[in-house]
């Protein structure tokens, strides 16, 4: 078995170890929901909003207005552009273009089939601070991670030096939890809502990513994936034909 099989054959043991990860998401987000539904969370909830808005002040007011600004549709569309610029135009990375697209536009109109599925009325209504619609999941929390988390991936693979792609991913980390943070905050979503879409923004995330890596991966690998993983796993099969009397019947 060359170098080339050997890629390929972890490359496909990756993508089912991402659509595994990603069904395990799906089960906690199921999970979440049918408590949701039953309002088998309002202590959870009240707890987490009496924690934060413990820390209420005229300046906290106007710090958590940036940051779910920051988490808004305005300000990841505009950013979304410029992204697109980035990976269109100096990267000329068209896979990249269009699962960005199919993630951050995909991801919108996932978070709204989800609210319209659940129904869920929010805490209070605020226009000024985006707050009209139905509150599960979290939009800005879901919208957050999905688009702040491309970032950070695509930080990543361009191989930038370790202490950028560190500070990267710490910054956009903090970041998306305080957009969430800042939901909370401003009476906009219970904290359940905000838990709910960081768990759906980190699945639709995944298998994005997990498919953007594969046809990557696929387009410039010369063995067929299928193959590769055979004869990754022909060793191992073998093996356990010996060992185990129960295989070798």
């Amino acid at each position: 078995m060359d170098k080339n099989e050997k890629l390929a054959g972890l490359a496909f043991l990756l993508l089912l170890g991402g659509l595994g990860l990603a069904s395990l998401f799906i089960v906690l987000f199921a999970e979440l929901a049918e408590e949701v539904m039953d309002q088998e969370v309002s202590l959870f909830d009240d707890f987490i909003i009496n924690g934060i808005q413990a820390s209420s002040s005229t300046t906290m007011d106007t710090i958590m207005f940036v940051f779910t600004e920051m988490g808004s549709v305005w300000f990841l569309t505009l950013s979304s552009i410029i992204i697109l610029l980035v990976l269109g135009v100096k990267m000329k990375d068209k896979w990249g273009v269009l699962f960005f697209i199919i993630a951050v536009g995909g991801g919108s109109l996932l978070t709204l089939l989800l609210k319209n599925l659940y129904l869920r009325e929010r805490p209070s209504i605020n226009e000024e601070i985006d707050a009209i619609g139905y509150s599960f999941p979290s939009g800005h929390s879901m919208g957050s991670l999905i688009f702040y988390g491309f970032v950070m991936y695509l930080v990543i693979r361009t191989r930038q030096r370790p202490w950028i792609q560190w500070t990267a991913v710490t910054v956009l980390s903090l970041l998306i939890i305080t957009i969430g943070t800042s939901r909370i905050y401003l009476g906009a979503h219970f904290p359940s809502d905000v838990l709910a879409g960081y768990i759906a923004g980190l699945i639709w995330l995944m298998l994005n990513l997990t498919a953007l890596e594969w046809i990557q991966w696929h387009s410039k690998s010369p063995v067929p994936p299928v193959h590769a993983l055979r004869q990754l796993l022909g060793p191992l099969y073998k093996t356990i034909r010996t060992k185990i009397p129960f295989f070798s019947k």
